[in-house]
């Protein structure tokens, strides 16, 4: 074993985490604001100075976003379509316009939720604190994996 210690913070809650994540509100305190702009996570909480750097949601909010999306779209299609059948143009303008509308609505609670959740369940640095220098997984591996 490694003589690096780990130790991690008493768990949180993560549905608590999750309600605040969906408001974009800060995981811990749930007062400060997770982004700086539309879409761009902050540095730390301004209330309560959590440190925001260690997140990583990088593409898996846009995934969730386009499948939920796609899914409703895609069940609004034939309802559409039965009830102007005669115009198809307004049909695709109108799904085209709320598939877009929708997105841009859902995507920054569904990227405060992914921050919210990583940061419950300690992930990426989150709530870890090293007592000494980080060990590599290949120097970790060398001798016994």
């Amino acid at each position: 074993m490694s003589n690096v210690e780990t130790t991690q913070d008493a768990p949180h809650d993560v549905r608590e985490a999750l309600k605040r994540g969906v408001r974009c509100k800060c995981p811990k305190c749930g007062e400060g604001s997770v982004f700086n702009g539309y879409l761009k996570v902050r540095s730390e909480c301004e209330v309560c100075g959590l440190d925001l750097t260690p997140q990583r949601a990088d593409d898996g909010p846009a995934y969730v976003t386009i499948l939920v999306v796609g899914h409703l779209m895609g069940f609004a299609l034939p309802v559409f379509f039965e009830s102007f059948r005669d115009n198809p143009l307004l049909v695709a303008c109108l799904l085209s316009a709320a598939s877009i509308a929708l997105a841009l609505l859902m995507l920054p609670p569904v990227k405060g939720m992914f921050v919210a959740f990583q940061w419950a369940k300690g992930m990426h640095g989150f709530g870890r604190t090293a007592s000494g220098p980080a060990i590599s997984q290949e120097t970790r591996c060398a001798g016994d994996c």
